[in-house]
């Protein structure tokens, strides 16, 4: 069997991390959280792909890649997450299970809107709130859920 993969799949603004509203999003980068993500699956023998992108079509291309075969999908929409019809369409199709993240907690923040993640109900559960760390603990559910399967 070939290399397996979980992908990480992240939204506009997310290349700023650490710099954009640090009040918000903290101190660590983009790639901070690559690193640990990376650690997380490698030592589950497994890899990651990890891609950022402002444009949506970008992320609509990486879950039609993921769609078969891939371990698992983690996506942070970011401001997609309210009006991406286009991503929530491409994740309907991914028969892998399916982490959304969100570094702050949607359902506390300023805007009513920014609760309301329409990714949500195809999703296999949301992580929210729990800053960068919520990106290496959905990582880990992946791992256990693809563990359990392997030995089913």
């Amino acid at each position: 069997m070939g290399q397996r993969y979980i992908h990480i799949l992240n939204g506009p603004n997310l290349n700023l991390l650490g710099v954009r509203e640090p009040a918000i999003y903290g101190h660590e980068t983009l790639a901070d959280v690559e690193a640990a993500c990376r650690a997380e699956a490698q030592a589950a023998g497994l890899d990651i792909l990890f891609h950022q992108s402002n444009a949506e079509h970008d992320l609509v291309g990486w879950l039609h890649q993921a769609r078969v075969g891939a371990v698992g999908i983690i996506i942070n929409p970011a401001a997609f997450s309210y009006a991406g019809y286009a991503i929530l369409d491409a994740l309907k199709m991914c028969e892998c299970p399916i982490v959304e993240v969100h570094i702050s907690n949607i359902h506390r923040r300023e805007a009513e809107w920014r609760s309301r993640s329409i990714m949500t109900q195809v999703v296999t559960g949301i992580i929210s709130g729990l800053g960068v760390d919520g990106y290496a603990l959905a990582v880990r559910h992946l791992v256990k859920l693809d563990q359990r399967q392997v030995a089913a």
